[in-house]
């Protein structure tokens, strides 16, 4: 087996797990790359299935997420006095668990990523992931989310703006166990801008996101 180098895992990072080659979220044409800087391998052989059905994931409930022990993802403002806005903040936290989940490897075939992504979103998602497994690395440390805020557009649709701190969070060897730990810096903080489309069955799914690593808003 060919051992990884320490760069490419250098190159790996993981909150942008959903976050590369997205469109903005006012629908605008043209995708944008921003730094990535974590990856994972599904670790299965298995690759995340690129147009899961949601009608037949609603038909059996939500899909179950869990990640793996060492790896926590912290989601702050939660709750406020709307039940529409809490649902997206919940929804809107399910799909970076999930994709997290599909990377790590507790979730191998993603169900869960079909389940709250779609559009370009979810082409994004699953590119991502395959990256991770074409890597061999998985997920560790912590990662907080906060200063999330949801504007509702309509009864069906919302952005939700959001910060990642991923001071803590580093890409790991599954082969070795080596930690690709890197300094804290203004680059370890990313801002994330999302759009979510309600479906029929109540599931706010992120359709659109984009990142930008290093913003001024996200600095602790």
């Amino acid at each position: 087996m060919i051992r990884r180098r320490p760069a490419v895992l250098a190159a790996l990072s993981l909150t942008a797990v959903g976050a590369l080659t997205l469109s903005a979220c006012a629908g605008a044409d043209s995708a944008a790359q921003k730094d990535a800087k974590a990856g994972a391998d599904t670790g299965s052989g298995a690759s995340v299935s690129p147009r899961p059905s949601p009608s037949s994931s609603a038909e059996t409930g939500r899909p179950e997420i869990e990640l793996p022990s060492d790896l926590r993802l912290t989601f702050e403002d939660g709750t406020t006095r709307d039940a529409v806005k809490d649902a997206v903040l919940a929804d809107s936290a399910e799909r970076m668990r999930a994709v997290d989940a599909a990377i790590a490897g507790t979730d191998p075939v993603g169900e869960a990523v079909g389940f709250y992504n779609r559009g370009r979103a979810l082409d994004a998602a699953v590119s991502w992931v395959g990256q991770f497994e074409k890597a061999n690395a998985t997920l560790t440390g912590e990662v907080r989310y906060f200063d999330r805020k949801v504007a509702l557009k309509d009864e069906d649709s919302a952005v939700l703006t959001f910060c990642a701190d991923e001071s803590k969070g580093f890409s790991k060897d599954k082969a070795t166990g080596e930690v690709a730990k890197t300094p804290v810096s203004r680059n370890s903080y990313v801002l994330y801008n999302t759009r979510l489309d309600k479906t029929s069955d109540g599931v706010w799914q992120t359709s659109q996101i984009l990142s930008t690593r290093g913003a001024d808003e996200c600095q602790a």
